[in-house]
């Protein structure tokens, strides 16, 4: 299928260059730049997620062959915020053996904001409208089936309208106007619980993008899919163990341990 696909600019990307041994394609989950450990239960992988904290999301390419990913969290693709198939979904375009580095939502040809872990009510998809697939990263690769690529200049508006706030790196949802319809009984059980994780617009930062042309095989090659949670929903879910305080740790303190004489 021919299929338009947005990638960045190498000039502002950093990149990395993996030995062939590399296997697996892989979608990672920085916090400082290092990998949050992750959680495999009932068949699904896990990280927790650390409120307030930015991330960034790693790509991998193992193969030899360019692929295209589409990329999504909480359900909206990162690149334009669309909820799609992956087939039809924007997609970052990899080099062989290329890693690649996603910090953002952009939010135009020139500009993203960075993704940080929120609750439900400051998320980004609670912005939209869109709760149904918070707490979700998925990356789904294709791989390029000609190398003939045409090159043209992509126009976006000047800033998609939900992501205009530049200002506020932790950005809060403005008030119901007065006479403004309340919300619905289904957004305000999306909206009023801050226990569960999901991703806001954070500060924002130069990033720029251009796109091309790419003839891509129907079938995804890998899909990679990550839920995350607070550590409190991680316990819930019996992946992580119950937290012991430190004042009850200190109850069950003794003087010595058993009588051990040489």
């Amino acid at each position: 299928m021919r299929h338009r696909i947005l990638i960045l600019a190498l000039s502002l990307l950093a990149t990395q260059a993996f030995a062939a041994r590399t296997s697996g394609f892989a979608l990672n989950v920085l916090v400082d730049d290092v990998a949050r450990s992750e959680y495999f239960h009932g068949g699904t992988v896990y990280i927790e997620a650390v409120r307030g904290s930015s991330y960034s999301l790693r790509l991998t390419n193992p193969t030899p062959y360019r692929v295209a990913v589409a990329l999504s969290v909480d359900g909206l693709n990162t690149i334009d915020a669309k909820h799609t198939d992956a087939r039809s979904a924007s997609k970052w375009v990899l080099e062989p053996y290329e890693s690649t580095t996603i910090s953002g939502w952009q939010v135009s040809d020139r500009a993203a904001r960075s993704f940080y872990f929120t609750g439900e009510r400051h998320s980004y998809g609670a912005k939209l409208g869109q709760t149904e697939n918070l707490g979700v990263i998925e990356a789904v690769y294709f791989r390029e089936r000609q190398h003939d690529v045409e090159i043209y200049h992509h126009s976006y508006s000047d800033e998609r309208s939900n992501g205009a706030d530049a200002g506020r790196s932790q950005p809060v949802p403005a008030p119901l106007a007065a006479g403004s319809a309340a919300p619905s009984a289904k957004a305000q059980r999306h909206d009023t619980s801050d226990d569960y994780a999901a991703t806001g617009m954070g500060h924002r930062a130069e990033h720029e993008i251009y796109s091309v042309d790419m003839d891509l095989d129907p079938t995804p090659i890998a899909s990679v899919r990550i839920r995350y949670e607070f550590r409190q929903q991680l316990v819930k879910l019996g992946i992580l163990p119950q937290y012991v305080s430190p004042l009850e740790r200190r109850e069950h303190a003794s003087g010595f341990g058993g009588y051990c004489p040489e």
